[in-house]
């Protein structure tokens, strides 16, 4: 834990908030518009020293334990800064209100990386379903070339096979990236995929993918299964929704792009989504159409 990256950049955060506290609290205060009375002195020195500590235990320790303790501590600056707001005489009343903006946004973070860097786990289970207008045999071919994966899984950023083997590179909230390897344990040409995460892998999962024939030779029925391990338990489940981390809509979107390049070879793209499998860039939409000349020649450049 002591190299993750977002743990020691909020520890180096703990760091520049807590050394003007300690050496300025006066200044401190007045700059949040919280006044330099005795009493707000002794608040701003309190909180320094409580942010210098948690910094020394992020940068050498690097336990999830300190990540708690910034939790505690933002909730309890965010109580003093409230109260302040409650009982402010309207002198630095913005910046007041700035600074409460700042805290509740840094709660945030540091409670999403206690979450997902505590040790608690829970099983979560996935089911989706699309149609696609094509035979089982060609939507499974399709799906078997498991390099193209990331065309259409947003998430994903690489996929290689060695034999049986599945090396999976994916993207995570502020910039972080997982990896891990699964192996195929069931392949049925036409019918289906089945997979399950080595044991070694940081990431433990399963899932199984089925072509079935759709009602009156309509296509292909494509069946979703998927299980792993959510990091941190409930509360990182409900961390990871609040940044639009949402499992069940990652795989809906997911399906659907995957039956746009079955259909059609390629992600359908419009003026209001441009950006193909890159979901967050796609608000707000628009009805399908094709991109503009102009549009085109600047997706062409990115």
């Amino acid at each position: 834990m002591a190299h993750d990256g977002l743990m020691r950049a909020l520890g180096w955060a703990s760091a520049g908030l807590g050394i003007p506290q300690v050496l300025a609290p006066r200044q401190f205060g007045q700059a949040i518009g919280v006044g330099d009375g005795s009493r707000q002195r002794a608040a701003v020195l309190t909180v320094g020293l409580r942010e210098l500590t948690a910094a020394a235990g992020l940068l050498g320790q690097g336990s999830p334990a300190w990540l708690w303790a910034r939790v505690a501590g933002d909730c309890m600056d965010l109580g003093l800064l409230g109260r302040a707001l409650s009982n402010h005489d309207g002198r630095g009343w913005r910046r007041t209100v700035a600074a409460t903006a700042g805290v509740a946004g840094i709660t945030i973070l540091d409670a999403y990386a206690a979450a997902t860097r505590s040790g608690s786990r829970s099983e979560m289970d996935l089911t989706g379903t699309t149609t696609v207008v094509k035979p089982p045999e060609e939507v499974y071919a399709r799906w078997r070339r498991l390099e193209d994966l990331p065309s259409f899984m947003a998430h994903v950023d690489e996929v290689r096979t060695a034999g049986q083997v599945i090396h999976w590179r994916a993207s995570a909230p502020f910039g972080r990236t997982v990896e891990w390897d699964a192996e195929i344990v069931e392949d049925v040409p036409g019918q289906r995929i089945a997979w399950r995460s080595i044991n070694s892998s940081p990431v433990r999962n399963t899932g199984d993918v089925w072509f079935r024939p759709a009602p009156g030779g309509r296509g292909t029925e494509v069946h979703v299964n998927l299980s792993y391990s959510m990091p941190a338990g409930k509360l990182g489940e409900t961390v990871a929704r609040y940044f639009g981390e949402d499992p069940h809509q990652q795989l809906d979107d997911d399906l659907r792009r995957f039956k746009q390049v079955a259909e059609t070879g390629e992600v359908v793209r419009s003026e209001g989504a441009p950006y193909g499998k890159r979901a967050r860039k796609e608000f707000p939409q628009h009805p399908a159409r094709p991109l503009s000349g102009q549009e085109l020649a600047e997706e062409m450049k990115s």
